[in-house]
């Protein structure tokens, strides 16, 4: 179900900062756009006060926010698209950036660069990754990267010491073998994370291969899918991690995740939504890196956690433009909307909210620092089929969970799946 700001506020009982502002006055409301999000709690109230704040600024615009789980916000998108009646300003991805410019679904915001909003003062580089040949079709509003955010209270409790910036997948197994033992198996160490093909992607790094090659081929094999799977099969096997019940329900709400609910110590997220999780919980969350393997490369990277792009069917161009301006220029934007989002790519929006993190916040800034050095460069882009490569890995990777394949003949018939799948979509 997509959320409206009015469903928003009646579910949360109004907590939405901002949400307390007297709204516009009618009359002064002209210019009508939308603004569609895939969120979380946390993200969807942060949003929402941004809306608030910004009606307030522009009495003449009115905006209608709209959000909806990551799962189905690709459904939803899909079927807008198609429609040709997407919402104005769209929250897009790295890995789906390519493939909705591919479908001629976005426009270019290069002839709006300095004349409709300014990002004149953002770090050098950070507008790069939202171009698509030559043109810029995202704006960069925030940056993460991967991590394990784990139940501080449940590790150290289980007597789990590791260096969170160098622990190996020897390690992690260890540590869910302590945690699982210290609770009597109330709690596992680790969420199952094999049908997470974005914690695959960094054991695939590892080993010199991004997903997909500048090409837009499939570059991982078959031995890394196989490598990875076995991997988690032999963790399930010994009773360390979830079960199967659990690990098949694929992208599953974050208030179900393991490590809230609390049945699990870990799980896979990006940094940016550590706030959200420990917004879910008691217990304090703490921030590792993904477990290398001993020996190999640096599989994980810093990526723009998301953009701010512009749909084909948007018709209010300058309440567009005001829209993205004030969010990525404004002190006051920056710091209603925190880094749910991830890190700001400036350093005015890094100092806009030194004053008001919280802990949760100051640990995820804490964290970002520790990773530099420690971190890949970033992928190639993402092909055009990439949603359809996604649940294929998740499928297949399923029957492996369910015992109805080995992970070796998994790998193969998934890399055959997503080697078709790519083909097609160059047709």
């Amino acid at each position: 179900m997509i959320v409206s700001r009015r469903t928003f506020l009646t579910v949360s009982g109004g907590l939405a900062l901002g949400a307390s502002l007297p709204a516009a006055p009618a009359w002064a409301q002209q210019k009508n756009i939308r603004h569609f999000w895939w969120g979380n709690p946390e993200r969807d109230r942060r949003t929402f006060a941004y809306i608030d704040w910004f009606q307030q600024a522009h009495p003449d615009i009115a905006v209608s926010g709209e959000t909806i789980g990551w799962g189905d916000y690709w459904a939803k998108m899909a079927t807008q698209t198609a429609g040709r009646n997407m919402a104005d300003i769209v929250q897009m991805p790295y890995i789906y950036l390519h493939e909705y410019v591919q479908r001629g679904a976005l426009v270019p915001l290069d002839d709006y660069l300095g004349n409709g909003f300014d990002v004149s003062f953002y770090d050098e580089g950070a507008l790069d990754s939202g171009m698509v040949d030559g043109m810029l079709y995202g704006i960069n509003i925030g940056a993460t990267s991967q991590v394990i955010p784990y139940n501080q209270r449940v590790f150290d409790e289980a007597g789990v010491a590791f260096d969170r910036f160098g622990w190996t997948t020897d390690t992690f197994a260890d540590a869910c073998q302590k945690i699982t033992d210290a609770t009597g198996g109330a709690v596992t160490g680790s969420e199952d994370l094999s049908l997470y093909i974005e914690n695959f992607e960094v054991w695939g790094r590892e080993n010199g291969h991004d997903l997909y090659s500048k090409d837009g081929e499939l570059q991982v094999t078959a031995e890394d899918v196989g490598s990875y799977w076995r991997f988690w099969t032999d963790m399930r096997k010994a009773g360390i991690i979830e079960g199967p019940d659990a690990t098949v329900r694929v992208d599953k709400p974050m208030s179900d995740l393991g490590i809230v609910s609390g049945t699990t110590a870990t799980t896979f997220r990006y940094a940016n939504q550590a706030v959200a999780v420990q917004s879910l919980m008691q217990d304090p969350v703490g921030l590792a890196m993904v477990p290398r393997r001993a020996g190999m490369a640096y599989g994980q990277y810093i990526l723009p956690s998301m953009y701010l792009s512009i749909s084909r069917d948007a018709e209010n161009i300058d309440a567009v433009l005001a829209y993205i301006n004030d969010w990525v220029s404004s002190p006051d934007a920056i710091q209603v909307l925190g880094i749910d989002r991830g890190i700001p790519p400036s350093a005015m929006g890094r100092d806009a909210l030194m004053p008001v993190l919280s802990d949760t916040e100051a640990k995820v800034v804490d964290y970002y620092a520790g990773i530099q050095g420690k971190v890949g460069p970033v992928p190639n882009p993402a092909p055009k089929g990439v949603g359809e490569v996604r649940d294929s890995f998740m499928r297949t990777g399923t029957d492996v969970v369910l015992g109805y394949v080995s992970p070796e003949d998994g790998a193969a018939r998934f890399v055959e799946d997503a080697t078709a799948i790519l083909e097609r979509a160059r047709m």
